[in-house]
């Protein structure tokens, strides 16, 4: 009788210290309550619990990521788009991410979502194309100041999608073609005005300079002449036809 009532005690014991016994990685921590009011965070190594009077809830600190579904988003322009983004965070106080908020994961996607739509919906379209950057970065600091107080560090948003309308897709398509013709007419009449402007000033040093326009003239003709396929007409100055024709009379 006494050999089993030492078996039981041993084995009373034993399951005791295998309740009792918690060990933690090096990325978690344990919320430890005792009767029900938080007593401390332990972790990570071998932690001791007594069972019946403390409780441990195991917090892991690595970085998370989780996916914001698409969201409905109306632009500042009125332009209906769907846009998904990721998160990365990471829990940095374990207490308050157990006492002040139920559910950080869940609180957190719920929080990341409204952000998502309330950031684009002050903002362009075109601002959403072109300067996600700027919009990832006002994101991730919107949700970094609102999640601060669960002990949550929001490290980085990324949209990932921005899915239009596809009326709106070749709407888009028609306004770049017109900005490129716009652009293509500003590049040809600024080509015209540099080249008139020079033609302008070579007008203004030919005829300053009679030679010059003579030479010019001659180096014209020999351009021409160039192609044995073309008729060249030029006129003939008329000093040197009165002198050829003085030189043809007899006499003379």
């Amino acid at each position: 009788m006494f050999e089993f009532g030492g078996i039981t005690i041993v084995f009373i014991i034993v399951a005791l210290l295998a309740a009792s016994i918690r060990i933690l990685r090096e990325y978690e921590r344990g919320v430890v309550f005792m009767l029900g009011r938080f007593w401390k965070v332990k972790g990570p190594g071998l932690v001791i619990i007594i069972p019946g009077i403390q409780q441990m809830v195991r917090v892991d600190l690595r970085t998370m990521v989780f996916d914001v579904p698409s969201q409905d988003v109306i632009s500042r322009d009125n332009v209906s788009v769907k846009v998904n983004a990721v998160v990365y965070f990471r829990v940095i106080d374990p207490a308050k991410s157990i006492l002040q908020v139920e559910d950080y994961m869940n609180a957190t996607s719920q929080l990341a979502q409204t952000t998502l739509r309330a950031v684009l919906g002050k903002h362009e379209l075109d601002e959403m194309l072109a300067e996600r950057e700027r919009l990832n970065q006002d994101i991730q600091q919107l949700l970094d100041t609102q999640t601060d107080a669960w002990g949550i560090k929001v490290s980085n948003v990324e949209i990932k999608h921005v899915d239009i309308d596809e009326t709106m897709v070749r709407a888009i398509a028609k306004q770049a073609e017109a900005e490129r013709e716009r652009r293509a007419k500003i590049i040809h009449a600024e080509g015209e005005l540099q080249a008139s402007e020079k033609l302008l000033a070579a007008a203004e040093i030919l005829a300053g300079r009679p030679q010059a326009m003579q030479l010019r003239y001659l180096q014209t003709l020999a351009n021409i002449a160039g192609d044995k396929t073309n008729t060249i007409v030029f006129p003939m100055p008329g000093e040197l036809m009165n002198l050829m024709m003085r030189s043809t009379k007899p006499g003379e």
